[in-house]
């Protein structure tokens, strides 16, 4: 616990209270973030940024309000404090803005979930800079003279966060993050330049891949996509990169949203107990993941973190639902929003399952589009190579793929055994049949 970010979330609740505020909870955000880039073999970018604020939110009279500061000098968040606290009662009652019911701060446990690296206090100027320069020249010795252009790019920082509600709860937490990454551009035929970018992201150093690793994938993904072209329009099984498998899944969790929900912006509001997607599909959201990108102790609520199956064999089973939409839903609240997602992964791999598919197309890369919540319509354009009974035919581009959530997930018929590492959303490739692909 960092005894001055609790001093100073004291003196916040504390002066609300003097101010008159009924209840009232402080969260401090302490953050050091660096980053490096280069391209055409010296330094583009060298910025380094350090951040310290303050946001308190205020119940006073029925009515709510956030704030926030990064003036943290005790005389001058005192008197921030207590002016927000005036403003806050000319605002509009709200019966349901509270701090949540003390009994989902039950189980809270401080536990190692290896979220803050402690070889970063080691991390030097040196090494951002040689990683960097080293996946630029790895990208270089890759692709040659095809390539247009370079930018590596590699970030990392560190963060406490602290949160203290006047009702008893009290949190904190460290963590420390890594990107290392490139962008690349290459010369196809006549003015075409495909444009492809391979990014680690992790939260300790030592599970970052190497430069060489990071340069010869973010050249590998741009090479692939010369040549690529329409097909005629058909109906076709699709596997969706596990890498880009987030923006499939994200007009899902958009809908399962105790906002959406209560505002009848959801197509799945009516449907929990009921069956949404295949078989294969389970979603667990685990906020306890060892190393996870999401994970947490606690949500911005305070409410307890813990492991929950969203979507069961298909079946859904719970939304994200925070205090406050909670008590407009008049249901128990679960948490705010996701952390780690995982869809547990099959036991083939991608070009394995494509041997048995015959003729498809391997997405990789989604372009645009848009989702809506309230009737699960979906369109989005689509990149990828064509395949045929699991040998690449050629690259495809400018396609889209469109459709309804509640037609689109049935079609799920395999899931692959690569859960894509870097990111909070875990997921493996995902196999769906019989999709319509518009092309020529």
């Amino acid at each position: 616990m960092n005894k001055e970010m609790l001093d100073l979330a004291s003196l916040a609740i504390d002066t609300a209270k003097r101010a008159g505020a009924n209840a009232c909870r402080a969260a401090i955000s302490s953050q050091r973030n660096v980053e490096v880039s280069y391209r055409e073999r010296k330094p583009e970018t060298i910025k380094e940024a350090s951040t310290r604020d303050l946001q308190i939110t205020l119940f006073v009279d029925g009515r709510y309000s956030a704030q926030g500061t990064s003036d943290l000098r005790p005389q001058a968040l005192s008197r921030f404090i207590t002016d927000a606290v005036a403003m806050t009662r000319l605002l509009a009652e709200d019966p349901y803005r509270s701090l949540p019911d003390p009994k989902y701060y039950a189980g809270l446990v401080e536990r190692d979930l290896g979220l803050c690296d402690p070889a970063y206090a080691r991390m030097e100027p040196a090494h951002r800079h040689d990683m960097a320069r080293a996946i630029e020249a790895a990208s270089f010795a890759k692709g040659g003279a095809k390539l247009v252009s370079v930018t590596s790019q590699v970030q990392d920082g560190r963060g406490e966060d602290l949160l203290l509600a006047s009702n008893g709860f009290q949190g904190f937490s460290e963590s420390t993050y890594y990107v290392a990454g490139a962008m690349v551009t290459a010369q196809d035929e006549g003015d075409r330049r495909p444009a492809g970018a391979h990014f680690a992201v992790c939260v300790n150093r030592g599970d970052l891949p190497g430069p060489d690793t990071i340069g010869a994938e973010a050249v590998s993904r741009t090479l692939a996509m010369f040549g690529g072209r329409k097909i005629a329009t058909a109906t076709l099984p699709i596997i969706v990169e596990n890498r880009i498998a987030p923006r499939l899944l994200g007009g899902l969790l958009g809908a399962m949203s105790g906002r959406s929900v209560q505002q009848k912006q959801s197509f799945l509001a009516d449907r929990k107990g009921q069956k949404i997607g295949s078989d294969l599909l389970t979603l667990v959201d685990d906020p306890l993941l060892v190393r996870g990108l999401g994970s947490r102790l606690h949500d911005g609520d305070g409410i307890t973190a813990a492991r929950r199956a969203m979507i069961e064999a298909g079946v859904l089973r719970e939304f994200y639902v925070d205090w406050y939409y909670s008590r407009k839903l008049d249901c128990e609240p679960t948490t705010g929003g996701p952390s780690n997602l995982i869809i547990p992964p099959g036991r083939r791999s991608v070009p394995e399952i494509m041997k048995d598919l015959g003729r498809g197309i391997f997405i990789t890369e989604f372009i645009g589009g848009n989702n809506n919540t309230t009737t699960g319509d979906a369109s989005v354009g689509i990149a990828g190579q064509l395949f045929e009974n699991g040998a690449p035919v050629h690259p495809v581009a400018e396609m889209n793929i469109a459709g309804n959530a509640l037609e689109f997930w049935p079609k799920l018929i395999e899931v692959a055994n690569d859960p894509y590492p870097y990111s909070s959303q875990r997921l493996p490739s995902l196999v769906f049949r019989d999709v319509v692909v518009s092309g020529a």
